[in-house]
């Protein structure tokens, strides 16, 4: 790191100029995608492609999947999305809604997804506080994948769930995680439920 040498005059006659050390400024690095390219950044982008997505989830959503058109309206990089469970399953018929919440490196960077409300799903990979232990949410995103991948994903997991139950840490994990899921360094290792 270079310094810069900053002096300053006294208003006595005998004494030197005094001098400060000052560290100079940090530029911050610039984004770079998995592959090492520079990453743009640009508003317009990330917002045209939630509208896109946006109107695909609206006009032939998956089964079970709508929008919350209203909280959209109010805030486009906020999303709530209503998941109804699956006939045939353990949540057969159970309605839950998942908050989405969408940065500008939006698709590079995955949205942040958790369980909203007073209807949590009982699953092994939901903690009592809505956040979800899902590879795609955070490690195996890729910018290929978009909302309604992820609620597939997770109506998915809701549909093969064979035992209503919290993860075996919830309480511990609830009492000391970060509010933002995406910032937890989770530990993949059942895929049977």
């Amino acid at each position: 790191m270079s310094k810069i040498v900053k002096l300053f005059k006294n208003n006595k006659k005998d004494k030197p100029p005094k001098a400060e050390i000052i560290a100079e400024p940090q530029v911050p690095e610039t984004p770079t995608t998995k592959c090492g390219k520079p990453l743009v950044l640009d508003n317009t982008r990330w917002e045209k492609r939630l509208q896109k997505e946006l109107m695909s989830l609206i006009k032939e959503p998956p089964p079970g999947v709508s929008v919350d058109t209203a909280s959209v309206a109010r805030n486009l990089s906020q999303w709530k999305i209503n998941i109804t469970g699956f006939e045939g399953t353990l949540y057969e018929g159970e309605n839950f809604q998942l908050l989405f919440k969408f940065n500008h490196k939006y698709p590079f960077d995955s949205p942040e997804v958790t369980f909203i409300g007073n209807n949590i799903p009982v699953h092994p990979h939901v903690y009592s506080n809505g956040h979800i232990c899902l590879s795609i949410l955070t490690e195996d995103w890729s910018p290929a994948l978009s909302v309604q991948s992820v609620c597939l994903s997770i109506a998915s997991m809701l549909s093969s769930c064979r035992e209503k139950k919290r993860p075996p840490d919830n309480t511990l994990y609830v009492n000391t995680c970060n509010k933002n899921p995406k910032k937890t360094k989770w530990w993949y290792h059942d895929d049977s439920v």
